[in-house]
């Protein structure tokens, strides 16, 4: 306010500096509502209310980033809303966008719709405000300079009046802890999201197995070369079977198989986000029986698995391969066991928050240190801007690995689901040993035995 006074009363080439400057300004202002970056509240204007059927919507088939849709809720555009937008599974289409050479240029043209920055902007505001206050401080009370360079006396003079600073050697001597802290927080941060991603891949890959070996394994209870037993076990050699009764047992396999991921992925997410859609998809591919079995069960994932070890015992196979099959069981409850102690158990909350406390307390005292550094620009302005830049870019850190610590909402679970109940289906269908009729089966290993 005293520089726009001083110029004022200054002579017609300050006040067409000035003019000059109250237009960038202006034009600047007109363009802040298209740049979010730090914005903490954004308009809900343009945001119609959501319905039950947009709340609804198929979470394996969004796409990374903010919603573009204008009737999006207002919660979705950053924060806790935006998680369900990052769960991306690539395909080779998006690994060739990712490598593609204008990637600097198309992230740099996204930087202010990123959800990490906005996250971050109270953050960045109340320390580009500290920055803002010590620049104004010290201008009023340590002189200024006016736009032609013409130096002027401090505004507010006396004793009590000084230039406050901090020295800049204070941050470089405590910045590599910081560093250390910042760099373990994030690594931490990213193996919880990758021991989640390949608990989840186990998943992927032993329900294929468990459906893969019920299928071929299927009504072979004896040995169809010579007729010999396992183990002394009764059995009889492989025959024709019932391909209705295949269908039914294999598919409740593959049903229960699904029933299983699809229950932990609800477990493992939050109950106002998934539990509407769980009930649906439940009560549309199981039967009433088995849907409410498992729905009512207090732990719905060791429900499904148990029906799962049910439909293994049913199937007309050898008590050994049942075994090998139930196997896959153990592993799955190894990698639910692993998501719930993920689920249950943050980084060690007095690390993350004296993390929190160092940075925060750093970069708030930063301008103080700040001020002297840029005494070759005018009026040491441009710390104003640096401290801005440092602030987006270390809280920016300490946000990401707070995003990763808790992996599960930004994992493309739903996705993992549906290719799963797929898969299984895909291959329950297949046809396995001892469908054919028993001439068949007979000439095949009438055929085979020789070069056994």
């Amino acid at each position: 306010a005293t520089l726009l006074i001083h110029y004022l009363f200054n002579d017609t080439i300050h006040k067409t500096m000035l003019f000059r400057c109250m237009a960038a300004f202006a034009v600047l202002a007109a363009a802040a509502p298209t740049c979010e970056g730090f914005s903490t509240n954004p308009t809900p204007l343009a945001i119609k209310p959501s319905t039950s059927s947009q709340q609804r919507t198929n979470k394996s088939a969004l796409f990374m980033g903010p919603p573009t849709d204008p009737s999006a809720p207002a919660t979705d555009l950053y924060g806790e809303g935006s998680r369900k937008y990052r769960r991306t599974v690539y395909t080779h289409d998006q690994w060739v966008k990712h490598r593609s050479p204008d990637r600097f240029v198309n992230n740099l043209s996204t930087l202010f719709n990123s959800g990490i920055y906005k996250n971050v902007g109270k953050e960045v505001v109340f320390t580009t405000s500290v920055a803002i206050f010590v620049w104004a401080w010290n201008l009023l009370v340590g002189g200024y300079q006016d736009l032609s360079g013409v130096a002027h006396d401090p505004i507010i003079q006396g004793e009590w009046a000084k230039i406050v600073g901090l020295p800049l050697q204070a941050f470089t001597t405590v910045s590599p802890s910081l560093g250390l802290l910042l760099a373990f927080r994030t690594n931490s941060s990213y193996k919880r999201w990758d021991e989640a991603r390949k608990f989840w891949g186990l998943n992927i890959n032993h329900t294929r197995d468990l459906n893969r070996m019920a299928t071929a394994w299927y009504g072979n209870e004896g040995d169809p070369w010579d007729g010999t037993e396992f183990m002394g076990a009764p059995s009889s050699k492989a025959q024709a079977i019932d391909p209705a009764e295949r269908q039914y047992l294999l598919g409740q396999i593959s049903l229960m198989t699904w029933a299983f991921v699809r229950s932990m992925k609800r477990h493992l997410s939050p109950p106002d986000e998934d539990e509407e859609d769980y009930l649906a998809e439940m009560k549309s591919r199981l039967s009433p029986e088995q849907a409410e079995a498992i729905i009512s069960a207090v732990h719905r994932p060791n429900r499904a698995l148990y029906d799962l070890s049910v439909a293994i015992e049913k199937l007309p196979m050898h008590f050994l391969r049942k075994d090998e099959l139930n196997k896959n069981l153990s592993i799955f409850e190894d990698t639910l066991g692993g998501c719930e102690r993920l689920l249950s158990s943050p980084i060690p909350l007095f690390y993350s928050r004296h993390t929190a406390r160092f940075l925060s307390t750093w970069l708030l005292l930063l301008p103080f240190a700040l001020y002297g550094q840029f005494g070759d620009s005018w009026n040491h302005i441009m710390m104003i801007p640096a401290t801005a830049f440092i602030s987006v870019s270390l809280f920016g850190i300490e946000e990401l690995a707070t995003q990763l610590e808790e992996p599960f909402t930004i994992l493309p679970m739903q996705g993992f689901c549906d290719k799963i109940g797929g898969w299984c289906d895909e291959i329950t269908s297949w046809a396995g040993q001892g469908q054919e009729a028993e001439e068949a089966v007979q000439a095949n290993i009438a055929e085979i035995a020789p070069s056994r």
